[in-house]
């Protein structure tokens, strides 16, 4: 589903990235993890548009068979990649209904927008009595809640997660993880950048390890955890 081939990203004179190759696999559940500094938010923000790739390198993002490498950034979205940046990023004064429906201002998703309003006050009931409310007044967790559910109103195919759990509670993250896996289950390609390592492990069916901009180890979750240089190197566990 997603190919990216020596990719390579810098921001000025210095590199963030070098040379990253990997690929995702249909309705897949991907995670990178890493130190803090390795690259993984530069990498996810390039997979949305929101960075580019370091022009005459050869570096591509391939997806769904089209190499959108050089695409300007809201066709990445047409093309149906959806990011949930870390921080939220939510439009504070506006309300809860308000955030979310900005996620499907494409004319395709605006046409199912009902459709998919329901499809995420299911996932997250508790947003269901906090539509009119102003999100800057939500909590750290139904805040989360709507950043995810505003990408996942433009219905995309791919659902790319930035540190979900950042600022968390325990008890959050793990409603906030089932949530994601649960989109998942549902057919959508999830490729999540974590510093929970022991979550995102939980969850993920692939795993890859970016160490200072470089992806170092490749592998299932039980493959990852049976290196002991991995595990104790990269992972923190």
């Amino acid at each position: 589903m997603l190919e990216v081939r020596e990719l390579q990203v810098a921001y000025g004179p210095a590199p963030a990235l070098w040379g990253v190759s990997f690929d995702l696999r249909e309705r897949e559940l991907l995670c990178v993890v890493g130190p803090n500094g390795a690259g993984k938010t530069t990498l996810i923000n390039t997979l949305a548009g929101m960075l580019r790739a370091t022009p005459g390198t050869g570096g591509r993002i391939v997806f769904e068979g089209r190499d959108i490498t050089a695409l300007p950034p809201h066709h990445f979205c047409e093309a149906g990649i959806a990011i949930v940046p870390e921080g939220r990023r939510l439009f504070g004064s506006m309300s809860v209904r308000e955030n979310l429906e900005i996620g499907s201002v494409l004319a395709a998703a605006k046409a199912r927008r009902p459709e998919s309003l329901d499809a995420v006050l299911a996932l997250f009931p508790a947003l269901k009595v906090k539509l009119g409310q102003a999100a800057g007044e939500l909590s750290g967790g139904q805040q989360q809640m709507v950043a995810i559910g505003r990408a996942l109103m433009a219905r995309p195919r791919l659902l790319l997660l930035d540190e979900p759990s950042l600022g968390l509670s325990p008890l959050i993250v793990n409603e906030m993880f089932a949530a994601i896996r649960r989109v998942n289950d549902e057919g959508t390609a999830v490729l999540l950048v974590e510093q929970n390592v022991s979550m995102a492990l939980r969850v993920a069916k692939r795993a890859y390890v970016l160490e200072e901009g470089r992806m170092v180890a490749e592998g299932t979750p039980d493959e990852l955890m049976q290196r002991d240089e991995i595990r104790l190197a990269y992972l923190g566990v």
